[in-house]
């Protein structure tokens, strides 16, 4: 674990120079607005360790799969978010000498992430090897205000010299990914412009087709005279221009260049729109000036905040946490566009291909359900629906018929494109995960049109594919699943995981449960739809007798539910016992010796229990989180929020915080070693779940809210919000007890502990302890 990051509220402030850990500094600083984004890359040249990555949204190239043995129904691509232009560089010669900090003395060095106000800024003094002394100041943002766009401003001030200071702002779409597969480019150019002021740079992915502009737009001042671009000389080179403009700086002058970049792509222009669309956007920016566009992107924050802001008192480190989370996870995803969906990594980096998971439905949904309005979440649910003729034929390819669906562990455009057998044709629970985030959205918003117009489809078509991943098990004269991988990926081609098969049999109910709402309540709907998909009268019936009839695994004497058969077989040694230098097992261990052992990379059952926890009592819950927790070594950036939620569940408070500081911190103090790699941005949510659903005890149950709030001994209160059904509520806990507020909107209804209350519009009620 690393604590180099300085607590703040606000802030996220790295106040040293260590070059051995840029690239965990470039993942944790990243910036982005849905749309498009970036690592925390410096705009001069840096010619240390670094990771260069720019991001658009969707836009993505399928990597031909690299395995050493072919399978029947692997992928024929990993899909890959691109690598893409890099917009920000500034190239910078002082007097002749290129400044590169990987080959200069640093004096002071101070990168701030601005959470509040969603703006990066970077200030350094360094001593060139010549002698030349120099401050540089940088602050830059991808606009929020306008998706479009991003702006720098850059500052650099010669401390004992004067004379020519040569600046070189470019746009570069020569680049790669470093996880090609086979070291392949992915773009090609379409074309470029180089014009004194600016430029432009189209390419286009291979295979794909998707064009993205790229375009920029400068000005440059000396202590505030302009320097005309007129006397900028351009430069063009494949998928790269680049403008050269000098200026005479005396000593401790400040010279600024302020640049602005428009992104465009096909995802939402037309191909010969691109450029003029872009430059459009440019013409604005430039005559609206960097300070009115940082004052928009600081208003468009604001009212990100104004929705869900968690407070924290006493304990900074525990408030910075949950707001970098939150901060990630907005940036990450707008939830303007049907056809985007969050990424593993987000705009942070290339690890896991930038595609879509399970994460999303499993973690992410309740956080844009509670933090922004209702056409977020229904956006991300709708996303699933446009791809289920693809999870139909996922399904097909591995021999499921009659509409079947098995949605991807992995995808861009729903089509399956992950290649570890183990994990394609294994981890099926996905599936569950999907089905389960419509029973929330529906359950938190009361949206049972959703349910007739794309939601009880979907049900369908996952209930087929279980119905035919069963079999009938002529021993135990019950259904079984065999040959998966659950939740726990340190377990690979288990039979009867007790967490998909009871995610299996739950998805079977709440199939025949919404089959029966819609027939009684949408009768034309109901029949379009039976129609168009051939369901059958008898297949309810026969999802019935799955549900009655699955079996569990089971040790009755410990009173716990097994993670899958043959658990028990296992050498029962504890994490605690386990050898520290042995920690992460992944990194020490051969994947043979893991796959014998006992520990859990990340909550399995106990994932079933956070799902489905008003299936069993508190005992239950009691035996199987002591019974499992020791055992968990919690190596998935997924495991401690689940642990945290249950753990406070149970009362057991200490655990509960200390869980929670685990997922909120996970990449600010790198606890797993691959913060460099890029954020965990789904497991983000997890850390907003252990604050709402942990310590506030947040339910919604049968359409209707609960709360139940305690404090950790280690905080003086917290207060987070959330929107429900027309609503915005305020919830605060304090050493003397809880106040809630309606902040606005609808009167909101809610049981408190045990009794129910009503608040009107801008009502306020206090509640001790």
């Amino acid at each position: 674990m690393k604590e180099f990051i300085e607590h703040h509220e606000w802030l996220v402030v790295e106040n040293t120079w260590n070059p051995a850990w840029n690239k965990i500094s470039e993942s944790i600083f990243s910036i982005g607005n849905g749309r498009f984004g970036q690592r925390a890359n410096f705009e001069e040249k840096y010619s240390g360790d670094t990771l260069q990555g720019s991001y658009v949204a969707g836009v993505y190239y399928p990597d031909k799969t690299r395995v050493g043995w072919w399978k029947n129904g692997y992928p024929e691509y990993f899909a890959k978010v691109l690598n893409a232009t890099n917009f920000i560089g500034i190239g910078i010669t002082l007097a002749g000498e290129e400044l590169d900090l990987a080959h200069c003395t640093v004096q002071a060095f101070r990168r701030e992430l601005d959470m509040q106000k969603g703006a990066l800024k970077r200030s350094f003094t360094a001593t060139t090897a010549s002698g030349k002394q120099v401050s540089v100041v940088s602050t830059r943002f991808c606009s929020m205000a306008n998706d479009q766009l991003a702006a720098i401003e850059y500052s650099i001030t010669p401390l004992n010299f004067g004379g020519e200071i040569r600046f070189e702002p470019y746009l570069d779409a020569d680049v790669r990914n470093q996880d090609a597969n086979y070291g392949d480019s992915f773009w090609v150019e379409i074309a470029k412009n180089a014009q004194k002021g600016g430029g432009y740079v189209v390419a286009e992915t291979k295979k794909t087709g998707y064009q993205v502009c790229t375009a920029m737009q400068y000005k440059l001042g000396v202590n505030a005279q302009n320097v005309a671009t007129e006397s900028a000389h351009t430069t063009e080179k494949y998928s790269y221009i680049a403008n050269q403009i000098t200026a005479q700086v005396a000593q401790n002058q400040t010279a600024t260049l302020t640049k602005y970049v428009a992104i465009t792509s096909t995802l939402n222009h037309e191909k010969g729109a691109l450029v003029s669309v872009a430059e459009a956007a440019l013409q604005t920016a430039a005559a609206q000036g960097f300070s009115s566009l940082m004052a928009a992107q600081a208003q468009a924050w604001q009212k990100k905040w104004e929705l869900g802001d968690v407070v924290i008192t006493g304990d900074v480190a525990a408030q910075q946490g949950i707001r970098f989370n939150m901060f990630q996870l907005h940036q990450t995803y707008t939830g303007e566009d049907q056809r985007l969906n969050i990424g593993p990594k987000g705009f942070t980096g290339e690890k896991y291909g930038g595609s879509t998971y399970w994460d999303t439905e499993a973690y992410c949904l309740a956080f844009y359900l509670a933090t922004a309005p209702q056409s977020v979440a229904r956006n991300l649910l709708i996303y699933r629906h446009k791809h289920l003729q693809k999870a139909i034929e996922n399904a097909a390819k591995l021999g499921f018929s009659k509409g079947a669906a098995l949605y991807p562990m992995v995808t861009m455009n729903g089509e399956e494109c992950h290649n570890e057998w183990e994990i394609t044709f294994e981890e099926i629970h996905r599936n569950g995960a999907i089905a389960h985030a419509i029973f929330d959205y529906i359950n938190y918003t009361n949206d049972q049109k959703y349910l007739a117009e794309y939601g009880l489809e979907v049900l369908i078509a996952i209930a087929r594919f279980w119905a035919q991943r069963v079999n009938f098990s002529p021993e135990k004269k019950q259904y079984v699943i065999l040959g998966v991988t659950g939740p726990n990926e340190y377990e690979n081609n288990v039979n009867n995981n007790w967490y998909t098969n009871y995610l299996a049999t739950w998805c079977l109910k709440y199939a025949i449960e919404c089959v029966d709402y819609v027939k009684n309540t949408d009768k034309i709907a109901n029949e379009r739809l039976f129609a168009q998909i051939n369901f059958e009268q008898g297949e309810c019936a026969a999802w019935q007798n799955i549900v009655d009839n699955m079996y569990f695994p089971e040790d009755k004497n410990l009173g716990v539910f097994l993670q899958q058969d043959g658990f028990m077989d296992k050498e029962q040694i504890l994490v605690k016992d386990l050898d520290p230098s042995q920690r992460p097992i992944h990194e020490h261990w051969s994947w043979d010796r893991v796959l014998r052992s006992v520990y859990i990379k990340q909550a399995d059952v106990l994932q079933g229990l956070y799902f489905f926890e008003d299936d069993f009592d508190a005992e239950t819950h009691r035996r199987n989180y002591d019974f499992y927790e020791p055992r968990t070594v919690h190596e998935s950036s997924l495991s401690p929020c689940v642990h945290s939620i249950l753990a406070a569940k149970l009362g057991d408070y200490e655990r509960a915080h200390q869980f929670y500081l685990r997922t909120a911190r996970l990449d600010l103090d790198d606890y797993n070693n691959d913060t460099k790699d890029g954020l965990h941005i789904t497991s983000m949510a997890g850390s907003w779940l252990s604050v709402v659903q942990g310590f506030g005890g947040m339910r919604v149950r049968n359409g209707k809210l609960y709360l139940a709030p305690f404090l950790p001994a280690q905080w003086q209160g917290y207060a987070f919000k959330i929107s429900f059904k027309g609503a915005t509520l305020n919830i605060e806990a304090t050493q003397k007890g809880i106040t809630i507020t309606n902040l606005g909107g609808a009167a909101a209804h809610f049981t408190l502990f045990d009794t129910e209350h009503t608040l009107e519009k801008d009502q306020t009620k206090s509640y001790n302890f």
